[in-house]
């Protein structure tokens, strides 16, 4: 995974998400560098740049997937933020970081599935089968650098971190709308167009636009 060094956070509250209603397309080329980097302690303050004062959307910070709802809910906000900040701290690497130079431009929260169980009580991504995966939950781009591809730097990149730590199957959760542009304050958990330009292949539908796909690594 390239690029290991310690960036510079961007001062200032405002969401790198952008405000609601902007739009997300399919992935383009990417126009530049980009590296991705693990979330490590040292990167809290990229990550929390990157968030924004809103924490993402709403106080979530990146917590949904990996709370019962009613926990989720009692703590939005700051007690979002400190578990996050918990599991940076501890060395637990829950995500990767998108750069753009110094500039942190995009994030995806990356864990083994067992790390998400508002998953396991989802009627449409509950688990498919038995097999051990990693799972691909959450994304936010950067609003200056949608379009540039992101996203596809990210999922690639999530296939080395993975495989890393001895994992052998990716699995996301995005959309496939049936019309574009898509609002990107809907496509938090990737689009399906992104997934397949990074060799995910689908292995289960329960809902017209919320695929489960999956990619087999060297270890799987």
């Amino acid at each position: 995974m390239a690029g290991e060094g310690r960036s510079k956070p961007r001062k200032g509250g405002r969401n790198a998400a952008g405000k609601p209603g902007g739009k997300a397309t399919r992935p383009a080329a990417e126009t530049g560098p980009v590296t991705v980097r693990p979330a490590t302690a040292e990167r809290w303050p990229d990550f929390e740049a990157l968030m924004g004062e809103r924490g993402g959307c709403g106080g979530c910070w990146c917590m949904v997937w990996r709370l019962q709802r009613k926990d989720f809910e009692a703590q939005v906000g700051a007690g979002n933020r400190a578990a996050m900040k918990a599991l940076f701290d501890a060395g637990a690497e829950p995500g990767l970081i998108a750069y753009d130079g110094d500039l942190p431009v995009g994030w995806c929260s990356i864990a083994p599935r067992a790390a998400f169980p508002r998953l396991e009580r989802s009627r449409v991504l509950k688990p498919v089968d038995d097999e051990a995966v990693w799972s691909l939950s959450c994304f936010l781009i950067r609003k200056s650098h949608r379009n540039r591809g992101i996203s596809r730097a990210l999922l690639e990149a999530a296939g080395a971190f993975v495989e890393a730590r001895g994992g052998g199957i990716l699995e996301g959760y995005p959309i496939d709308p049936k019309t574009t542009p898509y609002p990107a304050i809907y496509a938090w958990t990737g689009l399906a167009s992104a997934f397949r330009a990074a060799s995910f292949e689908e292995v289960l539908r329960r809902s017209e636009t919320r695929p489960i796909l999956r990619k087999r690594l060297g270890a799987g």
